[in-house]
């Protein structure tokens, strides 16, 4: 089993470290860095053991047959994160294509 992320995921999350530390979400960037860190590493680790669900027709512009899971990280926040899944000869692939929170989708799922 091997989880990668596409470009965009990657970029945005590199952005997420910005923009939590600028929003003042984490005083200090050290912080918002392992945030990141952290759910980026939660993803890698239990993206397969989680529950998955078939995405919603919305999100079909970042790739067919997408599934999703869901990241508590605390109390009010949810982290969605979108992928598809490929078939190696010798493992399975995930490529998380879209990550977004439920303060911005939440509505959507």
């Amino acid at each position: 089993m091997k989880v990668i992320f596409s470009p965009a995921v990657e970029e945005y999350l590199f952005e997420l470290t910005e923009l939590l530390h600028k929003k003042e979400y984490f005083g200090f960037k050290e912080s918002a860095v392992q945030y990141v860190t952290e759910l980026i590493m939660e993803i890698r680790n239990d993206l397969v053991k989680s529950s998955k669900r078939i995405a919603p027709h919305c999100f079909s512009q970042y790739g067919e047959k997408l599934q999703y899971v869901s990241f508590r990280k605390n109390k009010a926040t949810q982290w969605f994160v979108f992928f598809s899944t490929y078939q190696d000869k010798e493992e399975i692939i995930y490529v998380v294509r879209y990550i977004s929170n439920n303060h911005l989708i939440g509505h959507l799922l």
